[in-house]
């Protein structure tokens, strides 16, 4: 059963019913889902499908591909020597099926089969714009959780393969509304508090939410999935930085220090702290981390490109320094023992910070305003005096109909009741904000918090608020 996945599955669908031949790139991160949707979709009716081998050398790559193409039924065949003779005995066993149907070709992790010196890219060029292109029944679909290296080689690829992919897909992790959905599918009986913490841990990434178990709460489900001695997941972060980049040092390295800072770092900054250099490296782990999603690149309203912060974006990662890297004991029960501790609330509002800012849509739609144009932002004002105080704005939304909504993330256990030294703090943030970006808009003070306002008090003062039942919202 697929869950959600509706748009690309129709993408996919209608190639079948194209009058070309069509070259399509799925990718995305590690354990999303990206060989599932295509096989499932597809169900078994490839010509023929191959899957790349981490860290291989060239003679086995050649020689898994061979074996690949005998069981997809081309019969016995020498070994190729090169990429370019593997294309053309795919070439061969294309034409040996006598068929009016679309010949689905699928390759599977193919950043793996281009190693050093292979000429991979270069004979797939060939294999594609000297031959498939000229008939009009190819369906070739390329996978791979090196999203980077897609996006390098194949859809920003700028020699022979320019301008050649028709379609692609950037395969993203699941909504809180589709892990709603898959726990129902997997009858673990979660409310929407625990589908809501499940992903401030791991994110919206089926793989990992498959080794839930039923019959099991959340922390118990966590405790033996992250801490326990031989646990699914408690080696995953070293496998998926090293599937994800051919030498994660220094991506880690960025990753450990953006970890430390909420509010996310400068890259002067980042190179201080790493004690990398800032070279052309330093540019490309950045850039990787981006297109990746474990990092996001944002300047605060009126400030330059030159002043764009880096910030750690991904659930998972964060889940990991906050708290799996600290178990250095193997506590099975390590989890549990840390519910509402200091270390545990201070994580779970920044987890839920990080996970609004991964469902804007879903904000906006609960607002009532998705069909507006609008801009999410953040803001900042360093004081020019001492005894001046310095404001923060994690999350404006800046809209075209005159009004900008001023958020305020909140992760509460009930009712949130605002303060009264609370509430004199967003009237400073609001009185500032206008003060220096002289706006003409309105701004209206709006809440995102798990059960809402308790009545009274200051929640009169307060436009629009968004509960967690809105970011589930499909």
């Amino acid at each position: 059963m697929i869950i959600g996945r509706k748009k690309e599955r129709q993408l996919l669908l209608s190639l079948l019913e194209s009058q070309q031949s069509e070259f399509v790139a799925v990718y995305g991160r590690r354990r999303v889902g990206k060989t599932f949707l295509v096989r499932e979709t597809f169900k078994g009716r490839f010509v023929f499908q191959h899957t790349g081998i981490l860290d291989a050398p060239l003679d086995e790559q050649l020689s898994e591909f061979r074996e690949s193409l005998y069981e997809a039924g081309l019969g016995e065949s020498p070994l190729p020597k090169t990429w370019n003779e593997a294309f053309r005995l795919l070439r061969r066993l294309i034409v040996s099926k006598d068929t009016a149907e679309k010949q689905i070709i699928f390759i599977d992790e193919l950043p793996w089969l281009d190693t050093v010196r292979s000429n991979f890219i270069r004979a797939l060029d060939h294999f594609w714009n000297g031959w498939a292109t000229t008939r009009n029944d190819i369906i070739l679909i390329v996978c791979g959780s090196a999203t980077s290296w897609i996006i390098e080689n194949i859809v920003m690829n700028y020699g022979g393969l320019h301008n050649r992919l028709t379609r692609q897909i950037h395969l993203k992790p699941f909504t809180l509304g589709e892990c709603e959905e898959y726990c129902d599918f997997l009858k673990l009986g979660f409310v929407r508090k625990q589908v809501l913490e499940g992903y401030m841990i791991m994110g919206g990434v089926p793989y990992y939410w498959s080794f839930m178990q039923k019959g099991q709460s959340l922390s118990q489900n966590i405790d033996r999935m992250f801490f326990a001695e031989d646990g699914e997941l408690v080696h995953e972060f070293d496998a998926l930085y090293a599937s994800l980049f051919r030498n994660p040092k220094i991506h880690i390295a960025i990753i450990e220090v953006l970890a430390r800072k909420k509010s996310g770092m400068l890259r002067s900054e980042i190179v201080e702290k790493t004690h990398c250099p800032d070279n052309d490296r330093m540019s490309k782990a950045l850039k990787e981390l981006e297109q990746c999603s474990f990092i996001r690149r944002y300047t605060f309203i009126g400030k330059k490109k030159k002043d764009a912060l880096y910030q750690l974006i991904d659930n998972f990662t964060l889940f990991y320094y906050n708290f799996v890297q600290h178990n250095v004991n193997g506590d099975g029960c390590f989890w549990t023992s840390q519910l509402r501790t200091s270390l545990h609330d201070s994580w779970a509002g920044l987890a839920f910070e990080r996970v609004c800012l991964l469902h804007l849509d879903q904000i906006k739609k609960s607002l009532g305003f998705s069909a507006v144009i609008s801009t999410a932002h953040s803001w900042h004002y360093m004081p020019k005096e001492k005894d001046e105080k310095g404001v923060q704005i994690d999350l404006l939304i800046d809209r075209s109909d005159d009004v900008i909504n001023l958020c305020e993330i909140k992760y509460a256990q009930d009712l949130y009741t605002i303060s009264a030294e609370e509430y004199e703090r967003i009237r400073h943030r609001m009185a500032v904000f206008k003060t220096q970006t002289d706006t003409k808009k309105a701004i209206h003070i709006t809440y995102i918090t798990t059960y809402g306002l308790s009545e009274g008090g200051y929640s009169g003062e307060v436009q629009s608020q968004v509960t967690m039942d809105g970011l589930f919202i499909r």
